[in-house]
């Protein structure tokens, strides 16, 4: 049975800090560290050089941060998944992240346990912020007219159905098994979900859906 091995590459300024994560992470067992840099501009050469499945990027860092290297991976051809990895709690960090394209915001505070799990649903195309950040997202959703009392009302069944298994964290071609239709189909309904929701991305709208949808 051939096992698939997460492939990541560690974006941080402090090497100290980084060498801690990379031991964490390939300690585990299931995860290569095939990348480090230790600011903007370096990651994204070796993003380009090594193209992981996902990068964790801090965002106070040298030569530009993380936050403007995040829209530029972004932008690559077949982008890996990002996360941030940080220890900024503003909430416009959080919210600039997710904006351009960031599947999580975890806080350089959580345990190493918790850190490869959190890794491991990353690669798989779950949604993570950090506990607290969710509840003050959420907040920052309601603030912007985003989150009425049932921001869900206005999704067809379908929409629903979708955005339940997008909940879950599956990405669109797993969803679009459990459903039946095609990964393209997926794509225009999600379209069409963002835009009544309000929201700008995925993790947006997966955290609004855990939140209202009955099990």
């Amino acid at each position: 049975m051939i096992v698939s091995v997460i492939r990541v590459v560690l974006v941080d300024d402090h090497p100290i800090y980084r060498d801690g994560v990379a031991r964490t992470l390939t300690d585990a067992g299931g995860i290569a560290v095939v990348g480090e840099a230790s600011d903007g501009e370096a990651a994204v050469a070796v993003v380009r050089d090594t193209r992981p499945d996902l990068v964790l990027l801090d965002i106070s860092m040298p030569r530009g941060g993380g936050l403007p290297a995040l829209a530029r991976i972004a932008q690559l051809d077949n982008p890996p998944k990002i996360a941030m990895l940080t220890a900024s709690e503003e909430d416009d960090d959080l919210m600039q992240a997710l904006r351009l394209g960031a599947l999580g915001y975890v806080l350089k505070g959580v345990g190493a346990g918790e850190l490869v799990e959190v890794v491991r649903g990353l690669a798989e195309g779950q949604s993570y912020v950090s506990t607290g950040l969710a509840g003050r997202l959420l907040v920052g959703l309601r603030g912007r007219g985003a989150a009425p009392a049932n921001p869900l009302a206005d999704l067809t069944k379908r929409e629903e159905d979708i955005l339940r298994l997008v909940a879950q964290g599956l990405p669109n071609r797993e969803v679009g098994q459990a459903l039946d239709v095609q990964e393209k189909t997926v794509k225009h309904y999600m379209t069409a979900i963002l835009q009544k929701l309000h929201v700008r991305n995925r993790v947006e709208a997966a955290m609004l859906a855990r939140q209202h949808l009955k099990d």
